[in-house]
């Protein structure tokens, strides 16, 4: 797990670069439309869950499998203080009784910011061992128990969108509960994303389940593109909100397949999306809320078989901001960028 380590380290060093995006755009924030709690501790306590799926379909056949990994539930507390966050979470046993399909070792690092005007997401993610979630195909009796121990899948990409709408429409809201959108409002995004990763299995990914065996034992993608999307956040009596994204991605991708006899490689289109949901009620003090974020990558075919990589999360948060005293402030002021940032000056 050494490439695991230095690979957080520079994910940490990455999460860094976010915070040195500036927050205060040249257009001020319409606080008729949304509150930024800036000054504010915004603490929470949440439940979430990550993943990072399989869904391999037989092109024109019929035949899908859907591999899933025995990801744990977690609770986790964290907080926010200006464009600052940090969340800390573990799955404990009380809250995984049942993880009996298959063991399974991952390390999923996903970063998620919504700095004003900008929407980024960072990917990294790194699991061994899968089970069967789902099947469809000509084999009649696939037990639900059925496990690939051995199972390596690897996937890591990021995301960057601008939001045409930001003085007027806050995500923070929603994801970080560290603003209050007191009216509803809507805003194009576009932007660009990239993805690269691969699925290993050394006993020859799913050679036993189709009719025609896939005969390889690791699979390489690379997919990069442009994308368009829209986000809307409707709010009723002014505290509780329902906000909806959706972002479609048409990707130019290099899908490149192993097995012990040869290597072959194709390049293609595919198209990609990102769903985001939130619903919850928010105030001036608290927030409770629940999110859920789900990424589809399509890579190019290979061997008459599509494969999409699926990501997500999805968390339920209760949320408590409060006042910090003089001297808790002065600790967390060395973390805020932002007071660097020279402000605005009306005309």
């Amino acid at each position: 797990m050494l490439f695991a380590k230095n690979f957080f380290i520079g994910f940490s060093i990455a999460l860094g670069f976010l915070f040195l995006l500036p927050s205060k755009s040249i257009a001020k924030e319409d606080t008729t439309y949304y509150v930024s709690y800036r000054n504010l501790l915004t603490t929470r306590i949440y439940t979430s869950r990550k993943y990072t799926s399989l869904l391999i379909t037989e092109n024109n056949k019929g035949s899908r499998i859907g591999l899933e990994p025995n990801s744990t539930l977690n609770l986790g507390v964290g907080a926010t203080y200006n464009d600052f966050t940090l969340n800390l979470a573990y799955g404990f046993d009380f809250m995984n009784p049942n993880r009996d399909q298959v063991e399974t070792q991952y390390l999923d690092l996903q970063a998620h910011a919504y700095p004003k005007n900008w929407v980024i997401d960072l990917f990294a993610q790194f699991y061994k061992g899968f089970y069967v979630n789902s099947y469809t195909g000509p084999l009649p009796n696939i037990p639900s128990e059925l496990a690939f121990p051995e199972m390596k899948v690897r996937k890591f990409g990021a995301n960057v969108q601008y939001l045409f709408n930001g003085d007027k429409l806050s995500l923070k809201a929603a994801f970080l509960q560290s603003a209050w959108q007191k009216k509803s409002a809507g805003s194009l995004v576009a932007g660009m994303e990239f993805y690269f990763g691969s699925a290993q299995d050394e006993n020859n990914i799913l050679a036993e389940f189709v009719p025609v065996p896939l005969q390889f034992k690791r699979l390489n993608f690379f997919e990069i593109g442009p994308n368009l999307g829209y986000v809307h956040t409707i709010v009723i009596a002014k505290h509780f909100f329902i906000t909806g994204m959706v972002s479609g991605n048409i990707g130019i991708g290099n899908t490149r397949i192993s097995s012990d006899l040869a290597q072959e490689g194709s390049w293609g289109f595919n198209t990609n999306y990102f769903l985001r949901g939130f619903v919850g009620y928010n105030g001036p003090v608290w927030s409770v809320n629940a999110n859920y974020v789900h990424n589809n990558v399509r890579i190019q075919e290979a061997r008459n078989y599509l494969t999409d990589f699926q990501t997500g999360n999805y968390r339920i948060n209760f949320v408590y901001r409060f006042n910090v005293g003089p001297k808790l402030k002065k600790q967390l002021d060395y973390i805020d960028i932002n007071r660097y940032l020279p402000e605005k000056k009306d005309k």
